[in-house]
């Protein structure tokens, strides 16, 4: 007989064993059929854990002790991790953060895209890790090319820099994020100090007073040239040059610095008006042989390791012999755009960003790239447009189309109007597996079929995964005509096909 179900209430102390992880990487148990969400811990852990708030059949549980570590189980490197909370995996093995990041992407797209499991696992190509054979300076940890530290002050009024507490806006001070470059440190103990000595306060957003609202730090791995961007609530700040002359004595590195006005009352980082206080507006770097500029504002993969990998492998998905018409729906800054238009005929890209826009046409210009056509608007509202308008055929039928859309996914019209164009390939780029279900889903149902796909962990030791994968159209007649088979050849294939 099923043990009736136990209603625990807040504050009761629960022993159980870590079966799973959510989405969010917090561990699930079962206690006598209740089920316990529980924030740092790992699959295969027995613990003890306090129940912090109650529902019905379920609860949400703090991490008290570890009562036998999972297999998996490893000590956290930061020792922030737990209170900042913006690792949620640091306390995993890397092994198995690879192995729960696949299960996550096939998990998604059996339960949520109706795949069969065993479908989905042949075409599978392993998931690629920070740490390939033969690659051993890379590690999950010091990847991130850009950092936004929110500044504060500590009880004792001392400026502080970190990252805020889960679900909150109090700054954890820390100045040597793990996912962060070293440098970093260096230059945030630089702004601090000069804070401190000149009396030059953080921004409270609770009274809209004070100055220095968060700093900005980003750097080109290959280039090896430093920005470090202040946003302030005004126009300037006591002392620039002074300040300058420290940053760059500190660290050579800096290419540029400026200041970024955000006046407004809000949670938006950055302001619309940006002033170069010394060096140049931007700094470079190359992802994929090709050179970008990157402005304080810029779009840019955080971590370009993996970026040059993921872009590689759609770029090898694309299947591209120098003639095709690409359409790059969601392209930012165009770097998936670019990468294609080395290999394409034309590529077309589109954007809600204007200003993204106009760095994707600037980079172009920048690498001699002349067969890459942008456009400003909604991926959801261009390519209907041009799909009803245009009279130039690689517009209205292209060979491939790639998208990256944000972590809600495609719109539905704009999956309809790809439907409509019927390219022959479609390459999808992924921030959330969860919503590539769903639109892959949508895409093979008919015309389409899921032919490959492979997970990146590109942001190691948090629970996202990028995902790539490849849809190619399903043959027909029309297909068999344009390679040189007839229809009646075409339909013996099918019949033996079949």
């Amino acid at each position: 007989m099923e043990s009736e179900k136990t209603i625990y209430k807040k504050n009761d102390m629960v022993t159980v064993e870590i079966t799973d992880m959510d989405e969010k990487g917090q561990g699930i148990g079962k206690a006598e059929g209740f089920t316990l969400f529980v924030k740092d811990a790992v699959i295969g852990d027995v613990i003890e854990a306090k129940v912090m708030k109650a529902k019905t059949n379920y609860a949400f549980a703090k991490l008290m002790k570890v009562v036998k570590p999972s297999p998996d189980r490893v000590p956290a490197e930061c020792p922030m991790a737990r209170a900042c909370g913006g690792c949620q995996l640091q306390e995993m093995s890397y092994e198995a953060e690879l192995r729960f990041k696949e299960n996550k992407v096939k998990n998604n797209l059996v339960r949520l895209g109706g795949f069969d499991e065993a479908f989905i696992e042949s075409i599978r190509e392993p998931i690629v890790g920070m740490k390939q054979p033969g690659e051993e300076d890379f590690s999950p940890y010091r990847y991130r090319n850009k950092a936004q530290y929110p500044v504060g002050e500590d009880r004792d009024g001392n400026p502080v820099a970190g990252f805020y507490a889960g679900r909150t806006h109090d700054i954890i001070p820390n100045t040597d994020c793990l996912l962060g470059r070293e440098v970093n440190q260096k230059i945030l103990l630089t702004v601090l100090t000069f804070m401190k000595i000149h009396g030059v306060k953080p921004y409270d957003e609770t009274q809209h007073k004070g100055l220095i609202r968060h700093i900005l730090i980003r750097e080109g791995f290959k280039s090896g040239e430093i920005m470090v961007c202040l946003i302030v609530n005004g126009k300037s700040i006591p002392k620039e040059e002074l300040l300058c002359e420290q940053l760059v004595k500190a660290v050579p590195e800096i290419a540029g610095i400026c200041l970024n006005t955000n006046t407004d009352k809000t949670n938006v980082i950055m302001g619309d008006r940006t002033r170069v206080l010394r060096g140049k507006e931007s700094i470079s770097d190359e992802l994929c042989g090709i050179n970008y500029a990157i402005s304080a504002r810029s779009f840019y993969q955080v971590n370009p390791v993996q970026a040059e990998r993921l872009y590689s492998k759609a770029v090898e998905y694309a299947s591209l012999t120098g003639t095709e018409s690409v359409w790059d729906l969601y392209c930012g800054i165009g770097t998936i755009s670019l990468c294609m238009a080395k290999k394409a005929g034309k590529v077309y890209g589109v954007e809600i960003v204007p200003e993204a826009i106009e760095d994707a046409k600037a980079n172009a210009l920048r690498n001699g790239i002349s067969n890459a056509e942008f456009f400003v608007g909604k991926a959801e509202e261009v390519l209907p447009a041009f799909y009803e308008r245009a009279n130039d055929k690689d517009m209205l039928s292209p060979d491939i189309i790639v998208v990256d859309p944000p972590r809600k996914g495609c719109d539905e019209k704009c999956l309809e109007t790809m439907l409509a164009m019927e390219p022959r390939r479609i390459v999808y780029v992924s921030c959330d597996s969860a919503t590539l279900a769903r639109d892959l889903k949508i895409l093979c149902s008919e015309k389409y079929e899921l032919k490959a796909w492979q997970a990146f962990d590109q942001f190691s030791r948090t629970v996202h995964v990028e995902t790539v994968a490849l849809i190619t159209r399903v043959r027909n007649a029309k297909d068999y005509v344009q390679i040189g088979i007839d229809a009646e050849e075409y339909y013996r294939i099918k019949d033996e096909d079949n």
